[in-house]
């Protein structure tokens, strides 16, 4: 793992393994996804017991000791700089990049005093609308095989839609993946359509599996009728795990 690895790669495991996003989102939610399944795949190779992860001496703040000889998991971290606004002259940090760092450990790894387990954030639908910016309207699409259907930052979803949570996912991931905002760009790089299909819905599976509900599985088929054997892109896998971050703490509690 460590630096070598890609997000394409950690997507890839997301799709073969059915499961492995639930466990990761339930034993590392605080973190990113990505690193949800980065933390995940090495506890499994490595045959140790997935829980919270924290730093050396964050451990020692919670009056816990790494063990002696344990190794430290490997997480992606951005690299930031702070630039001026030139009109308002205000600093705001950017990320320039990404780097692997071996700073964690896995609650298992260490002795000491119990630790609190971090509750399961909750996630409403409502506040994830509010907070990205996204408005639900009336579905009017007369196609009965239409499920829904996403316009600048509108979404609209079948009343009769088989899964209308996994179809509310694939919808705004298009509004988050900038899918629906490509053609008000004339200069802009158009993702082509099965690739646009693609990301969205790894944003719905990984949602669908992290909060617990069905339709992976779905997810899974349809993904791969877009591939059409073809891989992920990892520019792709970036944006995909990016994009269900946002939706994911956009509907959590504070």
């Amino acid at each position: 793992m460590e630096q070598q690895t890609k997000w394409s790669e950690l997507l890839r495991a997301a799709l073969t393994e059915p499961g492995l996003i639930l466990k990761a989102y339930s034993a590392f939610h605080g973190y990113s996804l990505g690193n949800q399944v980065a933390a995940m795949i090495q506890c499994q190779m490595r045959k140790i017991e997935p829980g919270p992860i924290n730093t050396y001496p964050g451990w020692q703040k919670l009056n816990r000791q790494v063990r002696k000889g344990e190794k430290a998991i490997w997480l992606c971290m951005p690299l930031t700089r702070k630039i001026k606004d030139k009109d308002s002259k205000d600093e705001q940090t950017i990320i320039t990049n990404f780097v692997w760092k071996p700073h964690w450990f896995v609650l298992s790894q260490t002795d000491g005093e119990p630790v609190e387990m971090p509750q399961m954030p909750e996630w409403n639908k409502d506040r994830a609308l509010a907070a990205l910016g996204i408005e639900e309207i009336p579905f009017t699409d007369t196609n009965g095989n239409v499920q829904g259907y996403a316009q600048k930052r509108e979404i609209a979803i079948s009343s009769i839609a088989a899964m209308p949570h996994k179809t509310l996912f694939h919808e705004v991931a298009h509004v988050e993946l900038g899918h629906t905002s490509e053609s008000d760009f004339k200069d802009s790089e158009i993702t082509p359509k099965n690739l646009r299909e693609v990301e969205a819905e790894a944003v719905a599976m990984l949602l669908c599996e992290s909060l617990r509900l069905t339709g992976a599985e779905f997810c899974r088929g349809y993904i791969q009728s877009w591939l059409r054997g073809d891989v992920i892109p990892e520019k792709s896998a970036m944006k995909v795990f990016g994009a269900a971050d946002r939706i994911l703490k956009a509907g959590q509690e504070g």
